[in-house]
């Protein structure tokens, strides 16, 4: 029986490296495996860490053998000159300085001992793990699976996603991107030049206000309600800001969980159209629709003939964050910009990658997997509304719970800060998230993000609420 795992055999065979010189062999596999009574893989496996790290080196044929002793650090550097060189635009419009601490805060792993209501991937026990290996597997045996792919992606899964996201689209309207966060980093610089005002839904997701900074352009923000964008003030800043560019999440938005009234709907494609603009539909969660749902709304494309909309649909945030496999839907010459920027960003999505979410999404296990992720959503949204109620009072959640997404966004009780509040409850052992980071000016009132889509269970979200009510008493 197998007793060793892989790290422990590798932790195992560093402290006996002290007894091999430098260029000296190891012993052998075989001998490995009777001395720690382990298989021909978790010994294949173990001395594949020892490489990485530099340790040992495999020669095909003749063995493994001690690495020579690592040169010692050299003496670090002065790169304070740096500090000027990098400052040298400082103050001249428009900056592209980029700011990811809302980013880096969202994609930060808290530690085990810390109820994580941070992080909007799912929990690995929600992915579908064996599907995803099946698909991987599958893919590795396609022919051609290493050769280069088309630069606008597999003409296979751009007909996919074309039919996933509009009747009315086709394969050749859609590029394949490296994710949403790609996508939408080539929309924003494929549709505004440096110094441009783009407008945003007020709140908003911290990376797309990063990706704006970061490509020179000024975010301007249109508040919300819980209807989505309100349309009169979207009218406003459009003849104020002279902007060209609305980027919108019209289903689950991020933070707040709001849908798009349908009444709102045509009116956002109206008076984008007026004012000669693009509206950039961040679909992001629309596999993230919850099991108790009523119907939700096609997307904005969908009633766009004019290429008025730029949609981005991407399979991350359904499966894994490491299949960063996404959508780049638009019509009639912005099509070709959008093309071109991202040829010159990173040429391709590789090949692998997409022949992965081809199987997977034409796969048995891809509409089960929605099903069981559907009820999973729902049960731990409920779980975790109820049990905030319970810990800080009913009158701190949205008056509408959200019916997608993974996320609740909170009213934070008077007498505290979000940042404040935050700050407490990690020191009581839950992760959430401030809501500053989410608005382009003074937040109008302060807020919490809390995510129900990376813990464990419905017992670690009741968890983290009672660590956030002590944290808050």
């Amino acid at each position: 029986m197998e007793r060793t795992s892989v790290a422990e055999l590798a932790q195992l065979l560093r402290g006996e490296l002290g007894r091999y010189s430098p260029g000296e062999k190891l012993a052998s596999s075989r001998a490995l495996m009777q001395q720690y009574q382990v298989s021909p893989v978790t010994v294949s496996r173990a001395i594949a860490v020892l490489v990485a790290e530099g340790l040992v080196v495999s020669r095909p044929g003749a063995g493994v053998f001690r690495a020579a002793d690592a040169r010692p650090a050299p003496a670090a550097g002065d790169t304070s000159w740096q500090e000027v060189a990098l400052s040298a635009e400082a103050g001249v419009p428009p900056s592209r300085a980029a700011d990811a601490t809302g980013v880096l805060g969202a994609l930060t792993l808290a530690p085990p001992e810390v109820v994580d209501l941070n992080s909007g991937y799912l929990h690995p026990t929600l992915q579908p793990e064996r599907a995803l290996a099946a698909a991987l597997a599958r893919a590795g045996r396609r022919p051609g699976a290493w050769s280069r792919p088309p630069v606008d992606g597999l003409p296979e899964l751009r007909a996919w996603f074309a039919r996933d996201i509009a009747d009315t689209l086709t394969a050749a309207e859609v590029l394949i991107a490296a994710g949403g966060q790609s996508a939408l980093t080539t929309a924003l610089r494929s549709l505004a030049p440096p110094g441009a005002p783009v407008l945003v839904e007020s709140p908003t997701y911290p990376g797309l206000l990063a990706v704006a900074r970061a490509a020179g352009l000024r975010p301007v923000p249109v508040p919300m309600d819980q209807d989505g964008v309100r349309t009169d003030l979207l009218a406003a800043a459009f003849a104020a800001s002279g902007a060209r560019l609305f980027v919108c999440q019209p289903l689950f938005q991020n933070p707040t969980g709001a849908v798009l009234a349908g009444d709102r709907r045509a009116e956002v494609l109206r008076i984008a159209r007026a004012a000669g603009a693009f509206v950039v539909e961040d679909d992001f969660a629309r596999r993230l629709v919850h099991a108790d749902a009523p119907a939700v709304p096609a997307p904005l494309i969908a009633d766009d003939a004019d290429g008025v909309v730029v949609h981005i649909r991407s399979l991350t945030k359904a499966t894994s964050p490491n299949l960063r496999v996404a959508a780049l839907a638009a019509r009639g010459p912005a099509l070709a910009r959008l093309r071109a920027v991202q040829a010159v960003d990173s040429f391709f999505v590789p090949r692998p990658l997409q022949e992965t979410a081809l199987e997977l999404v034409a796969a048995p296990a891809w509409s089960q997997h929605l099903r069981t992720l559907a009820a999973a959503l729902r049960d731990r949204r409920s779980a975790l509304a109820a049990a905030v109620a319970a810990r800080l009072g009913a009158d701190v959640l949205p008056e509408r719970l959200p019916y997608g997404g993974y996320q609740l966004w909170l009213r934070v009780p008077a007498g505290w800060t979000a940042e404040g509040l935050a700050a407490a409850a990690l020191r009581a052992g839950v992760a959430v998230t401030p809501g500053g980071p989410y608005f382009t000016a003074e937040p109008p009132a302060a807020h919490l993000r809390l995510s129900y889509a990376y813990a464990e269970s419905a017992e670690q979200l009741a968890e983290g609420a009672a660590r956030l009510g002590r944290a808050l008493n």
